[in-house]
């Protein structure tokens, strides 16, 4: 099995905020110009203390067409609502995959008790871009609560990878995807070793989240940097130099032309004119601020 080696450490570029609620550091695309098709961004919510207020802090009501939001949360507390009549609360370790495709508004914000008393806040946000053929199909949600997620325990008591999508050691993650994706959160105690074998055409990269972690037995990388791999070999080696959680991103490129308009992600200009026309006309239904 061939080593799939680092391309590039990349660290946390400048934090901007979304609306009041969420600092982040824009990995991609617009930090790093980098191919991880089919994530087509990475907002990280490196760890920060809010402090308690009444009102939650968010982002208000807002459209998306063309792909998936997917949150993940490691500190802290988000509730969401959306047109579709979906709602939920993820708390740490907790998952939400919103697969936004023909259209939907939505909002986040500070789940009401976390908001009351504040404390550690800590969340990564990807877009997963859909194939042009499934662009416009329904919308839907799924929630995947830490406690109902496939895991894998690591021998010699070396932590466990939570599997959200894909497989691994042919453990099965608990949500569908629309093409091959392999997404995990990686918690490693101090010492604790584990092998990942990715197909070499897959774009791959780890974000850590906590800890630190040496690559095919090279240097430690630290948290808050994004490893991204070369298209070439197979197999990558991570042993955790203390107490660790990395995010696990690979999957097969979607070869196909983007044009992106704010919160829509399409294939031309012309769908892209069609979703403004559509969001204006009501047409992805309603949600109250």
């Amino acid at each position: 099995m061939e080593t799939k080696q680092i391309k590039n450490v990349l660290k946390a570029p400048a934090p901007h905020m979304v609306g009041d609620g969420f600092r982040v550091h824009n990995f991609f695309p617009s930090g790093y110009e980098i191919d991880m098709s089919p994530f087509f961004l990475l907002d990280y919510g490196s760890k920060i203390e809010f402090s308690a207020r009444k009102n939650p802090r968010g982002v208000g009501v807002h459209p998306h067409r063309g792909f998936e939001t997917v949150t993940i949360a490691y500190h802290g507390a988000v509730a969401h609502h959306d047109s579709s009549g979906n709602s939920g609360v993820i708390y740490p370790g907790d998952v939400q995959w919103m697969t936004a495709a023909s259209g939907v508004l939505h909002k986040e914000y500070h789940e009401e008790n976390y908001s009351l008393t504040g404390g550690p806040f800590q969340m990564v946000q990807l877009w997963i871009n859909l194939p042009a053929k499934d662009k416009m199909s329904k919308a839907k949600y799924q929630a995947i609560k830490q406690a109902d997620m496939a895991h894998f325990d690591l021998p010699e008591n070396g932590g466990k990878i939570e599997i959200i999508a894909g497989n691994y050691q042919e453990i099965k993650g608990n949500a569908t995807t629309f093409t091959p994706i392999e997404l995990y959160n990686a918690r490693l105690n101090k010492g604790g070793e584990a092998v990942f074998n990715f197909p070499r055409n897959f774009n791959t990269g780890f974000m850590v989240i906590e800890g630190s972690v040496k690559i095919n037995g090279s240097e430690n990388i630290a948290a808050d940097h994004f490893i991204y791999f070369d298209n070439k070999g197979e197999e990558i080696k991570v042993e955790a130099s203390e107490n660790s959680v990395l995010l696990i991103l690979s999957g097969q490129p979607i070869n196909e032309p983007i044009v992106q308009y704010g919160p829509f992600l399409m294939n031309t200009e012309a769908e892209i004119n069609q979703a403004i026309e559509d969001y204006n006309q009501g047409r992805f239904g309603y949600l109250e601020e």
